[in-house]
């Protein structure tokens, strides 16, 4: 059996309970309690637990100015910082990245000469 290529409809779902979302966004889980009920954000019920949708969650938190801000403060966030490379060793070298298309032209030139000597 082939598997299908996953599309706009089928795309994976992800669901998270009020709790993660409170920590994710840094906010009060009543916060997101009061979002549901407002039905501003869209959850399933599962075993008596609401689920989240989380894209809902996400567009939700851009809607509203205080969340944003709980989110760069208290949220997922404060550590976009942390995840920034520091280590040069595992970012890419500027002398490796052409910054136009000439220098990327003069790479493939050389590119092609290199592969000419190598085949005499």
């Amino acid at each position: 059996m082939v598997n299908a290529p996953k599309t706009e409809s089928s795309k994976e779902i992800i669901r998270v309970s009020i709790s993660e979302a409170a920590r994710l966004f840094g906010v009060n889980p009543q916060t997101i309690r009061r979002a549901i009920k407002a039905q501003e954000i869209t959850y399933i019920v599962v075993a008596g637990r609401y689920k989240i949708n989380f894209e809902s969650l996400v567009k939700w938190s851009q809607q509203k100015t205080n969340v944003k801000k709980k989110v760069e403060q208290r949220g997922i966030g404060q550590f976009v910082d942390k995840w920034k490379i520091h280590n040069t060793l595992y970012s890419p070298s500027k002398k490796a990245v052409p910054k136009n298309k000439e220098k990327q032209k003069d790479a493939s030139t050389d590119q092609e000469t290199h592969d000419k000597q190598n085949n005499e």
